[in-house]
């Protein structure tokens, strides 16, 4: 085995070359994704996520040299040989190859073992560049999944704004709850009694997961919870927006999912037969997280028949996060979090024994042990692109809140700079309240409003009666000493009180001075929300 002191260095910079033209490469890819594509199509979820896998290389990178650079030292500690046969992954019977046996020289002095051989750390790399790209490639299957199935929704969308959807919610028409679409899909004889009815909620998973009624009664209730009857909200794209969102979370890597991993692997050892039951738990943990869904639409549909049998128009669904583990929405999307990864990891360490050790190893006894482990693999990740998330994505929304992403992203970039503004306009108040002080040599001016209701307000000083006002408009005495200071700053405006006493009014007081006052500076703030929701509205 030839060193770098025996290799031409045309082909060491070969190598180096390739190496960095492929980085270069998949760095340019992503940027133009996000500027070409996220950007343009407003997408900053999806940007969300592409940072998360980003982050995600970047750790199993930073693993992978650190291994790299601490194998020597950690292949020099020394355990006791008999700690070293404990937790194998195969029989202690099994012929193993000489190889397997070389011991560090430190070691082998002492009548140790190695923690961890230099090529033990060797295939831990292996399986980091797996795991990389597994998670990635299963990422992406799964949001394409999830997308797919969406795509349904659009003409169901479409259908409510048809006059035939307006005449069969119309408010004045009187139904009973089991004649609606929503009640002959969820009031059957099992719905009333738990032990048939969670075992409904299993089975409907596998066939029409999410129905045209589920999703319009859905709709209809979101929005009359939190919008009002008879808004125009595009449902399906507030949905999409929530799944992109939702994705962001689940393709991510938490420090606790890093520590089921670590388990996962200690349990491959040869004692605990894991090639029989770990990998069905992400499986049952994704079905009882479907069932749960399904029955939270059969739970809000029963609560809509008690409290009336006699729906109008349509019925209604009414949001609550009672109806979800432990009143948290969002901990259902933790464990899709937790099943995707672990799910992602188990397929990174089937392919990974696979290619690195041949179909038949310690970690795979037999053929059937690795068909069952990648086939069972395949069919959560299809139940949870395919199925679960997007039926999370609608579900979730009948929670008692709604999620920021019911606005669109140019109306949140406007709030956001409205509200930079906003503070920046506060902070000058209070700085010029110490600056300015308002003398009239008359009375302060008096302001007549001229607002329509397409137009914002404008403003026309007028002369009054002699008298000053502070910087609240709080009436001061006059004098003819009195001046008007008009270069420090803009002017506060109030009510004269001469005025008042001419037309036989009650002169006004401190406070109803500055009552007034307040109620000007908040038309004010008014009309900037009126430009911001007219420029950025949906």
């Amino acid at each position: 085995m030839a060193s770098l002191e025996r290799t031409p260095t045309w082909a060491v910079a070969t190598v180096c070359f390739l190496l960095i033209l492929i980085s270069i490469s998949t760095e340019f890819l992503l940027h133009f994704l996000v500027k070409r594509f996220f950007s343009i199509k407003r997408r900053k979820s999806l940007r969300q996520a592409l940072d998360n896998i980003k982050s995600e290389l970047m750790l199993l990178g930073f693993v992978s040299l650190l291994l790299t650079v601490s194998e020597k030292g950690i292949a020099n500690i020394c355990i006791p040989k008999s700690l070293n046969k404990k937790f194998l992954p195969c029989r202690h019977s099994m012929n193993f190859n000489s190889s397997y046996f070389m011991e560090e020289p430190k070691c082998d002095s002492q009548g140790k073992a190695s923690l961890l051989s230099r090529d033990g750390a060797k295939q831990v790399k292996y399986l980091i560049i797996c795991l990389a790209f597994v998670h990635i490639f299963s990422s992406l299957l799964t949001y394409s999944l999830g997308i797919a199935k969406m795509r349904r929704w659009q003409s169901w969308e479409a259908k409510t704004r048809t006059l035939e959807y307006q005449f069969t919610t119309d408010p004045r028409r009187f139904q009973f709850a089991r004649q609606t679409s929503f009640g002959k899909r969820h009031l059957k004889f099992w719905s009333d009694h738990h032990i048939l009815r969670w075992p409904a909620c299993f089975l409907r998973q596998f066939y029409e997961s999410v129905s045209a009624a589920d999703y319009l009664t859905l709709r209809h209730g979101f929005i009359a919870a939190h919008l009002g009857e008879g808004t125009s909200f595009d449902f399906q794209k507030y949905i999409t927006r929530a799944l992109d969102n939702d994705f962001s979370v689940v393709v991510g890597i938490s420090w606790w999912v890093w520590v089921f991993s670590v388990i996962f692997i200690f349990f491959s050892a040869h004692g605990f037969h894991s090639y029989l039951w770990l990998p069905f738990i992400p499986l049952l943990m994704l079905l009882l997280v479907g069932t749960k869904l399904q029955g939270i639409m059969t739970e809000m549909c029963l609560d809509s028949h008690e409290k009336s049998h006699v729906v109008r128009g349509t019925l209604l669904v009414r949001p609550s996060d009672h109806y979800f583990w432990l009143g948290r929405p969002k901990l259902l999307l933790y464990f899709i979090h937790f099943i995707f990864f672990q799910n992602s990891f188990q397929l990174a360490f089937f392919s990974w024994a696979w290619l690195k050790f041949g179909l038949r190893s310690c970690f795979q006894r037999e053929i059937g042990d690795l068909v069952i482990g990648v086939a069972v693999g395949v069919l959560v990740q299809f139940i949870c692109g395919y199925v679960t998330l997007p039926l999370y994505a609608l579900v979730a929304q009948m929670g008692s809140s709604m999620k920021k992403t019911v606005f669109t992203e140019g109306v949140v970039e406007g709030l956001r700079r409205w509200k930079g503004r906003a503070k920046k306009k506060v902070a000058r108040r209070r700085r010029g309240r110490h600056d300015c002080d308002y003398n009239f040599s008359q009375s302060p001016p008096r302001v007549s409003v001229d607002a329509g209701v397409d137009s914002p307000p404008s403003f026309r000083l007028e002369a009054a009666p002699m008298s000053s006002v502070d910087y609240y408009g709080r009436l001061q005495g006059a004098g003819p000493n009195k001046h008007y200071n008009n270069n420090t700053c803009s002017a506060a405006v109030s009510v004269s009180g001469d005025e008042d006493k001419i037309k036989g009014k009650k002169p006004l007081d401190e406070a109803e001075a500055d009552h007034k006052a307040t109620s000007l500076v908040a038309f004010d703030w008014a009309t900037k929300i009126h430009r911001n929701s007219s420029r950025h509205a949906m």
